[in-house]
């Protein structure tokens, strides 16, 4: 493999600086988790989007979360078909190896995923429509919910509201996993849909009662 590159100097030195600091400070703390494995209580399914920092909104430890990130934060139905499916598999190890209490989606604002899903159905997007676009066939699981917002005037309210629809599509193809339906019955674990404000710092959850999103 002659294509791998040593570290650009700035991570480096931002690594020594945690080492001597962050690590040093906290070393038996840090071996213990090596050493006990993790327990985490909660696994967070949210975007691959860099200005969503799922620690800092919550405050958590290393250890306190199982986080696994992709394209605006989006769940497959269950489709045991033998394909390799890398949100499933975290879903499963999640659930049934780490027994997690709370499974957790989290959508934000600005999304360039669902902007792309978007641009999409709206005929911008050729080369997300391109049948080799690894996010655009993605974007494709999000695509059937653009139809409850396609009449919606205001281009942000429009995107906000379809981010929204990838966290509840998110949800409901949770539950076609059969073990996620049966511990969700067996109130072993519970779902949680939640949406967040980049730049205004707020944090909403859905209420399956009202069948809206409201602030937490």
């Amino acid at each position: 493999m002659d294509n791998a590159k040593p570290l650009p100097n700035y991570l480096v030195q931002r690594y020594h600086g945690w080492k001597a600091t962050g690590y040093a400070e906290n070393q038996s703390w840090y071996r213990r988790l090596a050493s006990d494995g993790q327990h985490p209580r909660a696994m967070v399914i949210s975007c691959c989007d860099s200005r969503v920092h799922v620690t800092s909104i919550f405050g958590a430890d290393q250890g306190e979360f199982f986080i696994h990130r992709n394209i605006a934060n989006l769940v497959p139905p269950y489709q045991p078909d033998g394909a390799q499916h890398g949100t499933s598999a975290a879903v499963e190890y999640a659930v049934r190896a780490l027994k997690v209490a709370h499974l957790i989606v989290l959508g934000h604002s600005n999304c360039g995923g669902v902007q792309g899903c978007i641009n999409m159905c709206q005929g911008k997007a050729p080369d997300l429509d391109a049948k080799d676009s690894f996010v655009g066939r993605w974007m494709d699981l999000l695509r059937p919910k653009y139809e409850v917002v396609a009449d919606i005037a205001d281009a942000d309210e429009q995107q906000r509201q379809l981010e929204k629809h990838a966290v509840m599509t998110s949800l409901e193809n949770l539950m076609t996993f059969p073990w996620i339906g049966e511990k969700v019955s067996a109130g072993e674990l519970t779902l949680h849909g939640l949406w967040t404000d980049i730049g205004e710092g707020g944090l909403e959850y859905y209420n399956t009662e009202k069948e809206l999103f409201m602030p937490v």
